[in-house]
């Protein structure tokens, strides 16, 4: 990450830092991708079924699953589960139809004979892919294909390894998925961006996976379109006297259970609080039952750093761009209106990560390595084209076209001046 930070460095001090770098060297990612996707290009289902073996221990007949294990998948669910999985359904669903009002087509007239707008237009066949990963995150389907019926996209399909977990399957049939296939890594990135025999070709393909999966999107890009690349998960939390140190360390071993990679810090104007929290961490992981996971992403990415003031505070918090970003201060709503960047914030000490990983409506797919500082999440808005459209009458022509000709002719384009002239000598 390049250093921005230099003029408030003497403002700011680590109680902890991690141990290592997010970044790594790729190079062997990137070649056995390239090769995955060659291979998926030029032999299909053949190529995957190589893959089923080689990754997944599995034979695979069959790569899509028919309605009848869809809905017996759905009727494998403990019924509890099942209200659980549609309750966070109906939450997205409802958040990402309040956000689709918001993008509005365009009608304007420019200038008397010059109409311009723009149309709001779905995305006509995306893929989702669903990551398989330590657990089976059961609102994972529904963070990716939820909005995308909810955009009006013609075909949503998806995408999970051979071997996930049965309600996983439920979860996308439960989505509104149309089809199915149980394909999973880099091989079924390559198979939804070029096509199989089986799996049809995707105009975008969306959905967080492992480090294979997010180089294998990275190198179809251009090819289809992607949500965003995605590292591993993080989260930070800024506070300050108010925070307590119980809460905090809570919220960021429940983050670090996902992956030993997870970037987990606090940023805190309070050295009080940031050494109590870093006690607390401790006294937790020696109880918590994924300590071998949220134990080793504390140890090697956890950070802990104590600012002079808040300016320092938002200012650091905005460098590091966390993915998700808790907001634990005594006005909690007006630190967060000084922040900038950041995947998704949640604001006070209520509003716990997990709530938005689950089901609360807003979306888990959110920008990571600093991607915060340009970019937000998955949204309905991902699933949509915001497309431009315009028509000229007489009086269009007559406005637009004299400045066209010239600066058609000053950059030595006559074929665009006869275009542009064409239209002014005809009326």
């Amino acid at each position: 990450m390049p250093n921005r930070f230099n003029p408030l460095d003497d403002k700011i001090k680590h109680l902890k830092t991690p141990n290592r770098s997010s970044g790594s060297d790729t190079a062997a990612i990137e070649a056995t991708v390239k090769h995955i996707i060659a291979n998926v290009r030029a032999q299909g289902d053949a190529a995957l079924r190589q893959y089923s073996r080689t990754y997944d221990s599995v034979d695979i007949e069959a790569f899509e699953v028919s309605l009848d294990d869809r809905l017996e998948a759905v009727a494998s669910l403990d019924p509890q589960t099942r209200k659980d999985t549609e309750f966070a359904i109906e939450r997205v669903k409802a958040f990402a139809e309040a956000q689709l009002r918001t993008i509005l087509p365009l009608e304007f007239d420019a200038l008397p004979g010059l109409h311009l707008g723009h149309r709001i237009i779905p995305v006509e066949f995306v893929g989702a892919y669903v990551p398989g990963g330590r657990y089976p995150i059961l609102s994972a389907p529904v963070m990716t294909i939820v909005p995308a019926k909810v955009a009006g996209c013609d075909q949503v399909i998806a995408c999970l390894p051979p071997n996930a977990h049965p309600a996983m399957i439920a979860g996308c049939h439960l989505s509104g998925a149309d089809r199915i296939f149980k394909v999973g890594g880099a091989q079924a990135i390559a198979a939804m961006a070029f096509g199989t025999e089986t799996i049809p070709a995707v105009d975008k393909i969306v959905g967080p996976g492992n480090a294979y999966v997010n180089e294998a999107k990275r190198q179809v890009f251009g090819q289809v379109g992607i949500d965003q690349l995605a590292g591993p998960s993080e989260i930070y939390i800024v506070a300050d006297e108010t925070g307590e140190a119980k809460m905090i360390a809570t919220d960021l071993l429940a983050q670090a259970e996902h992956d030993v990679r997870t970037r987990v810090g606090l940023i805190t104007t309070d050295q009080k609080l940031a050494e109590e929290t870093l006690v607390e961490v401790e006294r937790q992981l020696e109880t918590l039952p994924t300590a071998d996971v949220a134990g080793l992403a504390w140890r090697d990415y956890g950070e802990i750093t104590v600012c002079a003031d808040e300016t320092a505070m938002i200012a650091y918090s905005d460098h590091i761009a966390a993915e998700h970003l808790e907001v634990h201060t005594r006005d909690a709503h007006s630190t967060a209106g000084k922040l900038r960047n950041y995947g998704s914030l949640f604001i006070g000490k209520l509003a716990s990560v997990v709530y938005s990983d689950k089901c609360c409506g807003t979306n888990h797919t959110l920008p990571t390595m600093a991607a915060g500082r340009y970019t937000g999440g998955l949204w309905v808005g991902s699933y949509v084209k915001v497309c431009t459209h315009q028509w000229l009458d007489e009086r269009g022509v007559a406005a637009v076209a004299p400045p066209s000709v010239r600066q058609s002719r000053t950059e030595g384009m006559e074929g665009h001046r006869r275009a542009a002239a064409l239209r002014l000598d005809q009326q």
